[in-house]
C-alpha cells in the first residue's frame, strides 16, 4: 500500500487577547474593529476599569490561525493602548491528503 501524507485541515486558535489601556470613551469600540474588519465575532469580551486604566480580554474560541498576528498587531496600533498579550493554542483535525 503506497505511503499517504497526511495534512492538517481546519487550522484554528484557540485565543484571548489582553490589552491594557487608557481608560477613554471609544476604547472598546476601537479593540473590536480588527475582529470587524475581518468577519470574525468574539466569543466573549470582559472589561474592568481601575482609575485611569483599564483592561479589556477578548478571546474567540476558533479564530483562523493566519489571522492571529494580523489582529495582534492591529489591536497594538489602538490609540491608548499600552501593551497586548496573547494565550492561544492552535488546533486542527489530521486527514489523509487527497490523491
Amino acid at each position: 500500500m503506497p505511503h499517504e501524507p497526511w495534512t492538517l485541515v481546519g487550522l484554528h486558535a484557540s485565543v484571548r487577547f489582553t490589552v491594557m489601556a487608557e481608560a477613554a470613551p471609544g476604547l472598546l469600540p476601537r479593540l473590536l474593529v480588527p475582529f470587524g474588519r475581518r468577519d470574525l465575532t468574539p466569543d466573549s469580551l470582559q472589561a474592568r476599569r481601575d482609575g485611569e486604566d483599564m483592561q479589556v480580554d477578548i478571546a474567540m474560541a476558533a479564530m483562523p490561525a493566519e489571522m492571529v498576528h494580523l489582529v495582534e498587531g492591529n489591536l497594538r496600533q489602538v490609540v491608548g493602548v499600552r501593551s497586548v498579550s496573547l494565550r492561544r493554542e492552535i488546533t486542527g483535525v489530521a486527514r489523509r491528503r487527497a490523491a
